[in-house]
């Protein structure tokens, strides 16, 4: 099937769709949405094969709420991720698509969430589960949550599940479900337990294989801003100030209403700024794009779809106000800037939850994307007094200065004050409303295993093999019965730095694995995999070794963690074996994942 496709309404989506997508300022499919949309509105199951970052979320998510049977309160769809950012993301991407669908309830479940606040959720209703494997598998157990009437089932990121060691909870999850019903099952790759699991449990599949754009301009330096502890207008504010060799730029967001609201904060500001979106017409377009040729304009904020085809050579910076869905339309975004052999600067905002789809980009795109430190009060300040010195200076060398001299030595004498006293009235009146020192606080940067901004210097490399690992020639799991044992291994040491002993009170006794822990503190603490020291388990506690410097908010965040509904309690470890006294044990009490 061709992925030329001009627009939604090609796709065979209901009105009410297309009325949203519209308003959030989606206008032209992206290859995978063309291709899997029709096939899944058919009700064939699917294989897609692609990268996160490729618009696959709408891609399945829309064919799956036209199912939707509104008046029935009952989960009808099911969809498994491997982590708890993309549950939440994954479930926000819904809502905001049954903006013209009242009554539409979707629901994520993940670990680390009370099981209080889920089954009251779950026992109100909900049309659509985003949820996590092991969190879903421990509600089907409990039986606290009922799929009699599921029509669709979707598995997103599926060998991300297997390198995480969920992929024999996914197919438990698959044996529990009833036998008529739709699955979507969405890859990177597509290792050989991931291509059993879809012999298995997948009927006649059709397959969908995206390639994503690879390539960006050399000359773009490329930055990300982590957005904490700072409104995303004030960080704006202050990258702009103190960016070197500014003339132009584009900022882009992801609806036309925040290119409209956006603008006039920034004109209030005392930028000079304009929207740019769909709602305009081909003359007020042109007109804006030759406002920003000339100079009349240095700031236009925009969509996608707005900007696309813009040339404007003195665009200098392209801001990423919103993180873009996909891939594609980052590459497309940057090419705004760093034209005709001119250097551009392309700065991205991402949000702690979107720092998955910033690796996304950076493998994407084969380059790597430096984190930004947000320029300080004192920075913004000293800009500021620079270009008023130079603008000063300017005027002072200009003609015709008499006149005012001579009113100047008038107050002097009037008020029998200093030229000094003046000069510093009259400084203090020509701010014009920006003023030269700005109020307000820095925020205090968390330690950067806590931020995600640590990585292995050969990343290209490592992303760029299968992200799963096997013992010879066969894969980590083959099946649940010759499923390896993870105590009976060390563990990987973490990437370098001090690392402090905690103990918590879940272990064998409670039926704890390894990845439960790991799962549990990534999910809650924010903290990469790679980032856990040893795993010590022993019958009624175990043992975490997690880097020193641990912020406060991500230290009480696990104290009040559940693993398989148990609170972890976590707090130094004192050195003792075990609660019940020392004990003996047959295997070596590290564990590995």
């Amino acid at each position: 099937m061709t992925t030329s496709v001009d627009s939604f309404a090609d796709l065979g989506l209901s009105e009410s769709l297309l009325k949203t997508l519209a308003e959030v300022g989606y206008e032209t499919p992206s290859p995978i949405q063309a291709q899997c949309i029709p096939i899944l509105l058919d009700g064939h199951d699917i294989i897609g094969m692609a990268q996160t970052g490729t618009g696959k979320t709408a891609a399945f998510a829309l064919p799956l709420m036209e199912s939707i049977d509104i008046k029935l309160m009952k989960p009808q769809a099911l969809i498994l991720t491997p982590t708890r950012e993309l549950a939440i993301q994954v479930a926000e991407a819904l809502q905001s698509y049954s903006k013209n669908l009242p009554g539409f309830h979707v629901m994520p479940i993940y670990g680390g969430q009370s099981y209080t606040i889920q089954l009251k959720q779950l026992a109100r209703g909900a049309h659509v589960i985003v949820g996590t494997p092991g969190r879903v598998m421990d509600h089907l157990e409990r039986q606290t949550l009922n799929l009699d009437h599921l029509k669709t089932l979707v598995l997103d990121e599926a060998d991300e599940m297997l390198r995480m060691g969920f992929i024999d909870d996914v197919e438990w999850i698959l044996e529990h479900t009833p036998e008529q019903h739709q699955t979507a099952l969405f890859s990177a790759t597509m290792p050989e337990p991931i291509r059993r699991v879809a012999q298995k449990y997948l009927v006649e599949p059709k397959e969908v294989k995206i390639k994503t754009a690879t390539a960006t301009v050399a000359a773009i330096r490329q930055v990300y801003w982590q957005v904490s502890g700072l409104h995303k207008l004030d960080a704006l504010t202050r990258i702009l100030e103190v960016e070197d060799n500014f003339d132009a730029a584009i900022i882009f967001v992801r609806t036309k209403t925040a290119t409209v609201e956006l603008a006039d904060k920034l004109n209030a500001r005392g930028y000079s700024a304009a929207a740019l979106n769909g709602d305009l017409n081909q003359q007020m377009r042109e007109r804006v794009i030759e406002q920003l040729k000339s100079g009349a304009l240095d700031i236009v904020i925009a969509t996608d779809v707005a900007a696309r085809g813009i040339d404007v050579p003195r665009i200098s910076h392209v801001v990423n106000y919103d993180i873009p869905y996909d891939t594609e339309a980052y590459v497309h975004r940057i090419g705004r800037t760093g034209r005709a052999g001119r250097a551009g600067n392309a700065i991205l905002f991402v949000a702690p939850r979107e720092i998955r789809m910033l690796r996304t980009i950076e493998r994407a795109t084969r380059q790597p994307i430096a984190p930004l430190t947000l320029p300080s009060r004192t920075d913004v300040t000293n800009k500021r007094v620079a270009a008023f010195k130079e603008k000063v200076a300017e005027v002072m060398n200009a003609e015709g200065l008499d006149f005012f001299a001579n009113i100047v030595s008038q107050i002097a004498e009037e008020q029998d004050v200093g030229a000094e006293e003046i000069a510093a009235a009259l400084a203090m009146m020509a701010q014009e409303g920006k003023p030269l020192q700005i109020a307000g606080e820095d925020p205090v940067p968390r330690p950067a295993a806590f931020r995600d901004e640590r990585r292995p210097a050969n990343f290209g490399e490592r992303d760029s093999k299968p992200r799963f690992e096997g013992r010879g020639d066969q894969p980590r799991f083959e099946s649940r019965g010759e499923r390896p044992r993870f105590d009976d291994k060390p563990r990987r040491p973490p990437v370098g730095g001090d690392m402090v002993r905690y103990r918590i009170d879940v272990g064998r006794d409670h039926g704890v694995q390894v990845k439960d822990i790991v799962g549990a503190i990534a999910n809650e603490a924010g903290i990469e995999s790679r980032f856990i020291g040893r795993i010590g388990l022993y019958d009624e506690s175990s043992t975490v070794e997690l880097p020193a410097g641990m912020p406060a908010e991500a230290a009480n965040a696990l104290k009040r963690t559940r693993v398989r509904g148990v609170p972890i309690n976590l707090r130094p470890d004192e050195g003792r074996p075990d609660s019940g006294g020392e004990r003996k044990f047959k295997k070596k009490p590290f564990a590995d994942r």
